[in-house]
C-alpha cells in the first residue's frame, strides 16, 4: 500500500470544474498532470493553477502516461461514454453527479465496473463527513423525534431560466426531470442515506413556465423500503429555497437553506404532553464538515481498497429515483424504482 498522491486527469476544468479542482489541491492527495476542456481558457487557467499539461481531446488524456484515475467535470449527457472509456483503459474514477442521463446507461455502468474492478466515485456530498446530515441521523437514532411518520423535501433555484436553446440542459432525453435530476438527486441521495432506499415514486411535472422542453417543476410522492413516506418538490425557475422537514411522534425537525452564502439553520419543535406545541429551538449542528470526504474516499478505495463514498451503485440509486418520477409523470401512474443489485466488484 503507498500513499503518494494519486496522478489523475480531469475533463472539464472551467466552471464547476474549477471548484473540483480546488478540492482536489485541498486534500493534498492528487497531482493532476492532464486536463482537457473545449474551453481554451478553462485549460490555460487550469495549467496555471495546477500545472496541469492540456490535451487536444479527451482520448488522448487518457492515453496519459503515469495516469492512474480520471475526474469527470463534465455535462451529465457526456458521463457514461466518458466513465465507460477510462475505465476500460483501466483507469478509476471519480465523476460528477447526477451519475448518467437514462436507466440504460445506469446498466451499462454497473456492467462494466463488474467486468473491471475500477473503483468509481460520484460527485454527491459524503453524508458521514457531513455535519447537517450527522446530526440529523444522530437525533433520529436516538429517538428525539419518536417515531418519524412522514418527510418534505424541497431543493430549489432559478436556473432553468438561463437555459438557451440547443444547450442539453434543455433535452428532456438528456435532463429527465429537469431540476429534478439537476439538483433533485442530491435531495435523493441524502433521504436515502438517513431513511434507505425509495422504492416507489407518483410524480406530476409541468414545463411550461419556461418552456425550455424540461421539467420547471417537479412534485413527487415518495415511498421508502421501510414504509415511511414523504414528498420532494424540484422548481428549476424560483429563488434559491432548500429544506428538509421531518415529522414524528415525538418533534418535528425544521431544516432550511433560504440564501446560497448564509448556511443551514436546524429547529426543533417539540409536542407537550396537553398538544401544545413549544416554540422551535435552535439544534446545535456538531462535528466536522469536510466538503471534500468523496474525494479522501474514492482516494482511500484506491490506495486500501473497497469503495468510494458516494459509490456507483450511491449515484444509481439516486438517478434511478429520477427515471421513476419522470415515467410517472409521463403514464400518470405510480412506478417502482429500479433497484441497484447488491453485487459488488472486487477491488
Amino acid at each position: 500500500m503507498t500513499s503518494a498522491p494519486l496522478r489523475i486527469a480531469q475533463v472539464g476544468v472551467g466552471n464547476f470544474g474549477a471548484y473540483r479542482r480546488a478540492r482536489l489541491r485541498e486534500t493534498g492527495l492528487f497531482t493532476l498532470i492532464a486536463a482537457y476542456d473545449h474551453n481554451p481558457e478553462a485549460l490555460a487557467q487550469c495549467r496555471q493553477e495546477d500545472g496541469a499539461a492540456p490535451a487536444d481531446s479527451y482520448e488522448a488524456m487518457l492515453e496519459t502516461p503515469g495516469l492512474e484515475a480520471v475526474i469527470i467535470s463534465t455535462g451529465a449527457k457526456y458521463h457514461a461514454q466518458q466513465i465507460i472509456a477510462a475505465v476500460e483503459r483501466g483507469l478509476h474514477v471519480f465523476v460528477e453527479k447526477p451519475l448518467c442521463s437514462t436507466p440504460e446507461e445506469v446498466e451499462q455502468l454497473l456492467a462494466v465496473q463488474r467486468a473491471t474492478g475500477r473503483v468509481i466515485g460520484v460527485g454527491h456530498t459524503d453524508h458521514s463527513h457531513d455535519a447537517v446530515a450527522r446530526t440529523t441521523q444522530h437525533l433520529l437514532a436516538h429517538g428525539e423525534l419518536g417515531v418519524v411518520a412522514a418527510v418534505e423535501a424541497t431543493t430549489a433555484h432559478s436556473g432553468g431560466l438561463f437555459i438557451q436553446p440547443g444547450d442539453w440542459r434543455g433535452d428532456p432525453q438528456k435532463n429527465p426531470g429537469g431540476m429534478l435530476f439537476q439538483c433533485g438527486v442530491h435531495k435523493i441521495h441524502e433521504l436515502q442515506f438517513l431513511f434507505g432506499p425509495i422504492v416507489r415514486v407518483s410524480a406530476m411535472m409541468r414545463g411550461d413556465v419556461h418552456a425550455t422542453g424540461t421539467a420547471d417543476v417537479a412534485l413527487c410522492l415518495l415511498e421508502f423500503a421501510s414504509g415511511l413516506v414523504g414528498t420532494l418538490h424540484a422548481y428549476h425557475v424560483t429563488p434559491y429555497y432548500h429544506t428538509l422537514h421531518i415529522f414524528g411522534t415525538a418533534a418535528t425537525l425544521y431544516r432550511e437553506s433560504r440564501f446560497f452564502d448564509e448556511g443551514t439553520t436546524l429547529r426543533l419543535q417539540r409536542e407537550h404532553l396537553d398538544g401544545k406545541a413549544q416554540p422551535r429551538e435552535v439544534v446545535t449542528v456538531t462535528g466536522e464538515n469536510d466538503v471534500c470526504g468523496n474525494l479522501r474516499s474514492f482516494y482511500r478505495a484506491i490506495r486500501e481498497g473497497g469503495e468510494a463514498s458516494p459509490s456507483l451503485r450511491d449515484g444509481a440509486a439516486a438517478v434511478n429515483v429520477v427515471f421513476a418520477a419522470e415515467e410517472s409523470a409521463r403514464t400518470g401512474g405510480a412506478v417502482e424504482v429500479r433497484p441497484v443489485l447488491e453485487e459488488r466488484a472486487v477491488y
